[in-house]
């Protein structure tokens, strides 16, 4: 059983998600709140193993009630589920510690499809937001050379083919196919993968693989 947080200010949204998310997980215990008030009330008084939060709020922004979560419960995930696509909105949330990004205007079934994919440790990331992060993260690599203290990572060659698809967007089913693998082959790289490069997101995996040089092979 889940405690999942869902905070959506309107109404009619919020009632769709949560249909969603029974749809997903189906045992889950679910507190709605509509403002970030309520929801970091909630956040002193329930443990979550997951919360879904929107970005605009009339009392302030999500990214307040995502950094909160992670920092009173590291062992909790926080996915945004917004209209904004832009940069603005997108890395601040990351780098207060959203395990995914997910847009509204998506397919319901492929939000759905990507939050069960959360039970294999893939972040949900819409595809147009995995290819912004791999974008901004591969500009950003160019402007700043390497840390000449910053040690190298071992990773095997299979390892490094599936970072660069992880980084690529690629779902795990997708890198699956690929390199000809079941998905909890890929699934156990990927954890295997994050665990030597110390990141727990796809974001910092993207940064990892182009500070790796992989995209120029």
């Amino acid at each position: 059983m889940k405690n999942i947080l869902l905070l959506e200010d309107l109404p009619d949204i919020r009632r769709w998600l949560k249909t969603l998310v029974l749809q997903v997980f189906p045992d889950s215990v679910i507190s709605e709140a509509a403002r970030v008030h309520d929801a970091l009330d909630l956040i002193a008084a329930v443990k979550f193993d997951l919360a879904l939060v929107d970005l605009g709020l009339p009392d302030g922004s999500g990214v307040d009630v995502v950094a909160a979560l992670r920092e009173a419960q590291p062992e909790a995930q926080s996915v945004v589920v917004t209209i904004h696509d832009d940069d603005d909105h997108l890395f601040p949330a990351l780098q207060a510690g959203a395990f995914g990004y997910l847009l509204k205007e998506q397919a319901r079934e492929l939000i759905a499809e990507q939050l069960n994919r959360m039970s294999q440790g893939e972040p949900p990331l819409s595809p147009s937001i995995a290819r912004r992060v791999i974008a901004h993260f591969a500009a950003n690599s160019r402007r700043q050379a390497r840390p000449q203290n910053m040690p190298a990572v071992a990773l095997t060659e299979r390892e490094n083919e599936v970072l660069l698809r992880v980084a690529k967007g690629f779902t795990l089913p997708e890198i699956g196919v690929q390199l000809s693998l079941s998905r909890h082959t890929i699934a156990d790289y990927v954890k295997q993968i994050y665990r030597k490069l110390n990141v727990s997101s796809r974001a910092e995996a993207a940064l990892e693989a182009q500070r790796l040089g992989l995209f120029r092979r």
